[in-house]
């Protein structure tokens, strides 16, 4: 165990808050499982949903240490090559994409012989930030033309987004936020931006107008609940989410202070997504509003965590891979705590490492091993240098060492001389008296 703790590298802090959050989120997915269990004529027991849910734990922290092994800047070349793959996985998401767990949006795919479920748009998102930190370090010597920049930057992004959009609003307004807040970061210029955002405006606008004229196109099937959810929460009228919303709210209601203690949930027999999106519901009534602060501020901790890894960073797109990788899963955990209290309309976004559900873990250790692997770096030339002082300090003592004993040497041997030289001399044993 000794020797598996020494050979992660990196930032341990990072590790120790990512390893809190795994920890934690047992006893809240064996509890909300209850729902699940239930479904189908089931017996009601949760075992195999904490089983699965320790699985996928697992796996995901085997994907951080992987990952935190290779270099970084490995990356660059491989967010161009995953780029058509995503496209390709994306379009065939739209195509053949399944329904999990009752959700009514077909935003995962079947892995054959496996039968794992897949959720593209999560595996989009990295990919997006890593290839626009890629171009924001390459042009940080050069003039950034607006032109060029349409065609090497948005034009790719626009296209992956594009995919992503019909079937998961949230997923792409989420990520194109944080494409500009990356972009800001990494200063490519403002008065572009400007255009940039007008541009995000007016396709959603066409693809909404496109909607109403075509209402029965399958490709349009989501808009109608993207306008009934802002509705219901503008509004506060009844509607399809308003049930989760409900509760969800009788469940922070119920918590309290100190909550109901561990698994004595009651909403969590009438919630659904009880496991996953509505999870933070979930503590809140069993973990009370001590939980509830708790989680959030052990995201804040980690947020700030970063903040630190990204301003350390030697290189331009060490920081914007931090930046890039790790604001999204602590603004993704904002979102998912904001809709369990009725701040934002019902979103459908995980609470990164709670949240039960196997790609957007899996995902969510990617961003992390390859967070990691960026302070890694910082650590090993830490290391590299402070080796470098003890060596010096090392072989100067060395040095000033045979100084000394040369000087000596030269002491005794003049002392031996003069002795002699006494000696051999009467007269010099006369005036020395």
């Amino acid at each position: 165990m000794k020797e598996l703790v020494n050979n992660l590298k990196g930032d341990r802090v990072i590790w120790s808050f990512v390893a809190l959050l795994a920890l934690f989120s047992f006893m809240p997915v064996f509890s909300a499982s209850s729902n699940l269990a239930y479904l189908g004529h089931g017996t009601g027991n949760t075992i195999s949903y904490l089983l699965k849910h320790l699985a996928h734990i697992f796996i995901g922290f085997i994907i951080i240490y992987w990952v935190h092994k290779v270099p970084f800047h490995y990356y660059r070349g491989i967010s161009k090559i995953a780029l058509p793959i995503v496209w390709l996985l994306l379009g065939y998401t739209m195509i053949k994409g399944t329904v999990i767990a009752g959700a009514n949006a077909s935003r995962w795919i079947q892995i054959p012989f496996i039968g794992i479920s897949f959720q593209t748009s999560t595996f989009a998102a990295i990919v997006l930030f890593v290839f626009t930190a890629r171009y924001l370090a390459k042009k940080r010597e050069e003039k950034i033309s607006f032109k060029d920049s349409l065609i090497e930057l948005w034009l790719p992004i626009f296209i992956t987004l594009g995919f992503i959009l019909p079937s998961n609003f949230s997923t792409a307004a989420l990520i194109f936020s944080m494409i500009l807040m990356l972009t800001f970061v990494g200063k490519y210029p403002i008065k572009y931006l400007g255009f940039i955002i007008g541009a995000g405006f007016t396709a959603l606008l066409l693809f909404v107008l496109l909607a109403k004229a075509f209402p029965d196109s399958h490709l349009f099937s989501r808009v109608n609940t993207w306008e009934s959810r802002i509705e219901n929460f503008r509004t506060n009228k009844p509607g399809e989410d308003d049930y989760q919303i409900e509760k969800a709210k009788i469940a922070i209601a119920s918590g309290g202070i100190y909550g109901l203690g561990p698994g004595k949930s009651v909403q969590k027999h009438f919630l659904p997504q009880s496991s996953s999106d509505f999870i933070y519901a979930i503590i809140v009534e069993e973990w009370g509003l001590m939980g509830g602060l708790g989680i959030l501020f052990l995201y804040l901790l980690l947020f700030f965590r970063f903040v630190i890894a990204a301003h350390k960073a030697n290189s331009l797109f060490g920081k914007l891979l931090v930046v890039g990788l790790g604001f999204p899963m602590i603004f993704q955990a904002m979102i998912n705590m904001a809709v369990a209290v009725e701040l934002l309309p019902v979103t459908g976004q995980t609470l990164p490492l709670i949240s039960s559900g196997g790609s957007s873990i899996w995902m969510t250790c990617i961003a992390l091993g390859i967070i990691i692997n960026v302070t890694k770096k910082e650590e090993e030339i830490a290391q590299e240098i402070s080796d470098k002082a003890k060596r010096e300090a090392a072989l100067q003592k060395l040095i000033d060492k045979q100084l000394e004993e040369e000087n000596e040497a030269e002491n005794e041997a003049e002392e031996n001389y003069s002795i002699q030289d006494n000696a051999g001399n009467p007269m010099n044993a006369v005036l020395n008296k």
